[in-house]
C-alpha cells in the first residue's frame, strides 16, 4: 500500500462549504493505522432501556430474525430502544462480491420464500416498531432483481402496520428503471442505495457489475420516479480516500438530488477482506458532517459507528414534507 493513503491533510471548513487542506501539516496521529487494534472510540457501552429489553425478548420469544442481531451490530441497543430495526430479505446468498462485505457469494438459482413480506410484517408489529429497514443480499438472478419482492413486502407492511414508516436498502438493480419504480410506487418512504466509496476506490472495492455512475443514475432516478420519497445513501472511510475525493463525492451525491448521508468507519471482516488505511477519530466525522450540511444535506448522520440505518428514524421529521 503507497504511503499516500495514510498520510491525510489536515482540514478546515471554510464558511462556503469546502475543505481546505493545510499542506505540510501532518494528519491526527490517533487516525493513521499503526496496529489493528480498534482505537477507544470504537467501543460501545452496552444500553439497557426498558424499549430494548422488552424488544429483545420479543425477539428471542418469537425466533424473529434481523440484521441488527444476526450481524451483532453495535448499535443495537439504541436503534432498538428508539423502535427502530432491520431486516434482509431474499436470504443470505449474494449474485456479487464486494470485497469489504462479509455475506456469502453464490448463486440463489432464482428461490425466493413466499412467505417472507407477511412474516416480517408480523415481526414488525411484534415488536412494536415505528422505522422499519428493509434491506437484501443483490440478486442478479432475479429478472427484476428482487424488487417486486420488495414492493410486496411494503405494501403488505403498509396495510398490516400503517403507522410504520419503511425505509428500503436496495441494490442497484443493474440501473433499470422499471425495477426502481417498483419500489417507488410501493408507498415506501426512504429510498436508500449506497454509493459505499469514492469513485476512484470503486472497482477496488466493489463487485465489478456495481458502479459509482450507475449508483448516482439510481438515486437520480428514484428521485425523478417519485420526488416526496426521500432518497439517502450512505459512505465508508478509511479505504484510502483523500478530503477531496470525499467533497467532490458529496457533490455528485447533491446533484443526484439525495435527501440524506450516512458516513461510517470501513471495519475489515476478515483478513481476507480490504484493509483498512486509517481509523478516521470522532472529530474528523463531526467535520464531515458540518461540511455536508453546509452543502445543502437536508439530515447527515456522520461518525465512526454510523452504518446505513443507524438510528434512522432520526429523518422521519423529512418525511411528507
Amino acid at each position: 500500500m503507497r504511503e499516500s493513503n495514510f498520510l491525510i491533510p489536515t482540514k478546515t471548513i471554510k464558511e462556503n462549504g469546502t475543505i481546505a487542506i493545510r499542506n505540510g501539516i501532518k494528519p491526527n496521529k490517533n487516525s493513521l493505522i499503526s496496529s489493528p487494534r480498534k482505537p477507544k472510540w470504537l467501543r460501545v457501552a452496552v444500553a439497557n432501556s426498558k424499549k430494548f429489553v422488552s424488544t429483545k425478548s420479543v425477539v428471542q420469544r418469537n425466533n424473529l430474525n434481523t440484521v441488527c442481531a444476526e450481524a451483532m451490530c453495535p448499535n443495537i441497543s439504541e436503534c432498538w430502544s428508539y423502535g427502530t430495526a432491520t431486516f434482509m430479505l431474499m436470504g443470505s446468498v449474494c449474485t456479487r462480491a464486494c470485497k469489504f462485505c462479509a455475506v456469502d457469494t453464490g448463486n440463489p438459482n432464482k428461490k425466493l420464500d413466499i412467505d417472507e413480506p407477511k412474516n416480517i410484517s408480523k415481526s414488525i408489529k411484534l415488536m412494536d416498531l415505528t422505522y422499519a429497514v428493509l434491506t437484501s443480499v443483490n440478486r442478479d438472478d432475479l429478472e427484476d432483481g428482487g424488487a417486486g419482492h420488495y414492493a410486496k413486502t411494503i405494501e403488505i407492511i403498509k396495510k398490516e402496520c400503517p403507522g410504520v414508516i419503511v425505509e428500503a436498502l436496495v441494490p442497484d438493480f443493474c440501473g433499470v428503471e422499471s425495477s426502481v419504480a417498483k419500489i417507488m410506487n410501493s408507498g415506501v418512504n426512504v429510498f436508500a442505495q449506497n454509493i459505499e466509496t469514492v469513485e476512484r476506490l470503486t472497482y477496488v472495492v466493489r463487485d465489478p457489475r456495481a458502479g459509482y455512475q450507475q449508483t448516482l443514475k439510481v438515486l437520480n432516478m428514484a428521485k425523478k420516479i417519485n420526488p416526496k420519497v426521500l432518497t439517502k445513501t450512505s459512505l465508508m472511510l478509511g479505504l484510502g480516500e483523500t478530503d477531496l475525493e470525499i467533497e467532490n463525492t458529496m457533490n455528485d451525491i447533491l446533484a443526484s438530488g439525495v435527501n440524506v448521508l450516512t458516513l461510517g468507519q470501513y471495519l475489515r471482516p476478515t483478513l481476507n477482506h480490504l484493509p483498512i488505511t486509517r481509523w478516521v477519530t470522532p472529530e474528523e466525522f463531526e467535520d464531515y458532517r458540518s461540511l455536508a450540511l453546509l452543502k445543502g444535506f437536508s439530515e447527515v448522520s456522520s461518525g465512526p459507528l454510523v452504518r446505513s440505518s443507524y438510528r434512522a428514524d432520526k429523518i422521519a421529521h423529512l418525511i411528507n414534507k
